[in-house]
């Protein structure tokens, strides 16, 4: 029997589940549909597009976990394979959308700040080949981060249940997941630094601006606030995504029993529904055609 707090955590989780999809499916569907229409597709297209699918993922995992905490264990059993399916797929959706987030910043960064420095040059000329680099890179992290999670999920698997193993190990647990966690750190990093070279990429166009007494604005300064935003915006959200997941661990372990508990999962979905919003307003192109379909469903 359902009680009425397991029934408001669904509805919300179900509407952020939907609010989120609105936003990924509209981004994957209007740059698929262009990739089929001019049979090519550029690469801030072909990032986008792979965000989205990969925010699609995290959504339904995010979705399955809160059904599986808000609906009576009769309906879903919470056995080890199944949290261990669970966690396995949502952490590479986690991975997967973190990686081509950075890849944004880093295109972002590349396309539009201006640095006379050579290795900065060489960057900027090979910005395919950086793209692809940073793919590779975060393929071998996603893949030393399932190493360690089969690693570690072997300590609670000794053919016993796994809420019992994990009542036997809340510490370790928690220890263990803070350890994951730390492969975060390299999209952080960059994204970080992304910004700041943004930043001081900004300060001297302007002030290069002001020594030919042609102001401090124009539409590349324009530009470089519009960048700075983007960047900075993934950077903010997946910093609350990182400490949301580490507390909604910590809590869900150390008070199983609290009834508003479960709660703290509402805010895992603020990182792959509000970003693909920001990502809407950020992209001339996914506003305008968000505004005329809007359009065309009002006067319907």
């Amino acid at each position: 029997m359902l009680t009425g707090l397991d029934m408001i955590f669904l509805i919300l989780s179900i509407v952020e589940f939907i609010i989120g999809m609105l936003g990924n499916v509209f981004i994957g569907l209007l740059n698929c549909s262009e990739w089929v229409k001019n049979q090519s597709i550029s690469l801030a297209d072909f990032i986008f597009t792979c965000l989205a699918i990969s925010r699609i993922m995290q959504l339904l995992a995010s979705l399955f976990n809160s059904l599986t905490m808000g609906l009576p264990m009769l309906v879903f059993g919470h056995t080890y394979k199944q949290a261990k399916a669970l966690t396995l797929f949502w952490r590479i959706a986690n991975h997967l959308s973190n990686c081509f987030a950075t890849c944004l910043s880093i295109f972002y960064l590349l396309k539009i700040a201006h640095f006379s420095h050579s290795f900065f040059l060489w960057l900027k000329w090979r910005m395919n080949k950086v793209v692809l680099v940073i793919l590779v890179l975060s393929l071998f992290f996603l893949i030393f981060d399932i190493l360690l999670l089969e690693t570690f999920n072997d300590l609670f698997l000794n053919g016993s249940n796994f809420t019992s193993h994990i009542d036997e190990s809340k510490t370790l647990y928690v220890e263990t997941m803070t350890l994951l966690s730390l492969t975060c750190l390299f999209p952080l990093v960059l994204s970080l630094t992304s910004v700041l070279l943004l930043f001081l990429s900004l300060v001297r166009h302007i002030r290069n601006l002001q020594l030919s007494n042609m102001g401090s604005r124009d539409s590349s300064t324009e530009v470089h606030k519009k960048a700075i935003k983007m960047v900075m915006s993934f950077f903010f959200l997946v910093i609350i995504n990182f400490f949301a997941t580490q507390v909604a661990n910590w809590i869900l372990l150390m008070f199983a029993k609290s009834k508003f508990a479960k709660f703290v999962l509402l805010a895992v979905y603020i990182f792959p529904s509000g970003h693909s919003f920001l990502l809407i307003l950020g992209n001339s192109k996914l506003r305008q055609t968000a505004v005329r379909y809007c359009s065309i469903l009002k006067a319907s």
